[in-house]
């Protein structure tokens, strides 16, 4: 009989300090990407919500965004006010969150950090999220997950020709 599966020990005890139980869901093959993640979940993949940071003007930012969208780094920019924003690198992730890349869950990290949360995960009743490791993501309503991560709404999805 196989146990069932648990999220990183820290990120556990994010969720249980907010009072949170989700379920959460382990897969054997890693779910790293959010192409894998849908597909292991379920699905769409738009449902996934990538927890990416983000170095801007030397201070490590979450952005919370839709597995089907990119990042526009300069609506970032924007919005933050900040003079230059780029990708982290894993040595920033791993300082900043406490979990390596492809497992970074939306909240629970080693350090605050400020959160832009792309409006476009609202358009769904429940998404699914890294629950800090690469196997294993969790779900919850978008409101309720942007909320818990502290998280500001903001525009911040790469447009591309066609999609509003």
């Amino acid at each position: 009989m196989s146990k069932a599966p648990t999220a990183h020990p820290r990120f556990a005890e994010a969720l249980s300090a907010l009072g949170l139980d989700p379920v959460v869901r382990g897969f054997p093959d890693a779910t790293r990407t959010a192409a894998q993640a849908a597909e292991a979940v379920g699905c769409e993949l738009s449902q996934i919500v990538k927890s990416l940071v983000f170095d801007a003007d030397g201070e490590p930012v979450l952005v919370l965004m839709d597995g089907a969208s990119r990042v526009d780094v300069p609506l970032v920019r924007a919005e933050l006010g900040a003079e230059t924003v780029r990708r982290a690198d894993a040595a920033l992730v791993r300082e900043a969150t406490g979990y390596a890349i492809g497992g970074v869950p939306p909240f629970g990290h080693l350090r605050e950090m400020r959160v832009l949360a792309d409006r476009g995960l609202l358009a769904h009743q429940e998404v699914w999220a890294a629950a800090g490791t690469p196997h294993t993501v969790f779900a919850l309503a978008p409101g309720e997950l942007i909320a818990h991560a502290r998280g500001s709404l903001a525009d911040v999805r790469e447009q591309t020709a066609g999609v509003p």
